[in-house]
């Protein structure tokens, strides 16, 4: 399997389907002893993971973090992660492309977490698993509780934020389209259940955040973009009362966090940059997103968290690109 299940006091722990702090400890020593988690190390790690039944609590941090180790450390340069790495890392926790066990998807994260910078495709697919443990009710969020079929819960929300978060490491602020799309797809398969309030605060700052980016906005660090606030925790059992909420005492908020395509060229511009401002001017909605956004949205009524999209939308970009005006409209 592996270098690690060649020693001796590892090859014991194959057979006794059983991990002790006592062992952990002894694994520690085995697997940092020489400052350097190999693949085979990794490799048969995970193979402990796969077969032993009972796991003491320490298990689970060391699992983490030697495997994180090897993926994010033991290439050049340190703290990026390859896209050999992702691969592996995706074919090895994969069971028909779904992560089956929580200690699988916690290490996930962390990897997010930890690294400078990933691929996307990593990101992609740790938000898939919430959204498929979110619209179809199983998976390795389960373990400990349980999930209700097309509705969102707090815990979710907050994983999809941590995701979210990880993933805006060096070169990765503004939200992604396929972060996007995965958002989407998790709003329109949960929209009438009766979702944790903090869930409409997260849809709408990130799918803000792609569109806001695309017309040439500066966004703010994720952690800013992305961040709680307290009037979306208030459930609001009127209809529209998110909606204002956001309006009233949200926008403004939002709009605050980033700097307008002006903003920025005038900073560059003082700067004698007159190239990258240039670059960097643009005052709509492109058509490309217009066109994403309104093949989301459709003929149909829109759902609250979606009208305080549009909302924002319409005070952030001073130009409305034709293919969103008749939303615009509905919402004026």
């Amino acid at each position: 399997m592996g270098e690690l299940i060649m020693s001796a006091p590892v090859a014991g722990l194959t057979s006794k389907n059983r991990i002790t702090a006592e062992d952990v400890i002894m694994l520690r020593r085995e697997v940092f002893g020489d400052g350097v988690v190999t693949r085979g190390e990794a490799e048969a790690l995970f193979a402990l993971d796969a077969t032993a039944r009972d796991k003491c609590a320490e298990w689970l941090e060391f699992f983490v973090e030697a495997v994180t180790d090897f993926i994010v450390h033991q290439e050049k340069p340190a703290g990026y992660v390859s896209q050999e790495n992702a691969d592996w890392l995706i074919r090895t926790i994969s069971r028909d492309g779904m992560v089956d066990s929580r200690t699988e998807l916690e290490l996930l994260v962390h990897v997010l977490e930890v690294a400078k910078s990933s691929p996307s495709t990593l990101s992609g697919y740790a938000l898939e698993q919430v959204a498929h443990a979110v619209v179809e009710g199983n998976g390795p969020l389960m373990t400990g509780g349980r999930l209700i079929p097309g509705s969102i819960a707090k815990a979710e929300v907050e994983l999809l934020r941590r995701i979210l978060y990880a993933y805006g490491g060096d070169g990765n602020i503004a939200i992604s389209r396929a972060e996007a799309e995965v958002l989407f797809e998790i709003n329109e398969r949960t929209a009438a259940a009766d979702n944790d309030p903090s869930w409409n605060d997260l849809f709408v700052k990130a799918i803000a955040n792609f569109v806001m980016c695309s017309a040439g906005y500066e966004p703010p660090v994720r952690d800013v973009a992305l961040r709680r606030d307290s009037f979306f925790e208030q459930a609001d059992p009127e209809i529209g009362g998110f909606f204002s909420r956001m309006v009233s005492g949200g926008l403004s908020g939002i709009m605050e966090a980033y700097r307008s395509p002006g903003d920025v060229e005038a900073e560059w511009e003082s700067r004698n940059k007159a190239a990258e401002a240039l670059a960097r001017r643009a005052e709509t909605v492109d058509a490309g997103e217009a066109k994403w956004l309104a093949e989301h949205l459709g003929d149909r009524p829109l759902h609250e968290n979606e009208r305080a999209l549009l909302t924002l939308i319409k005070h952030a970009s001073p130009e409305i690109h034709p293919a969103l005006k008749p939303l615009i409209d509905k919402v004026a």
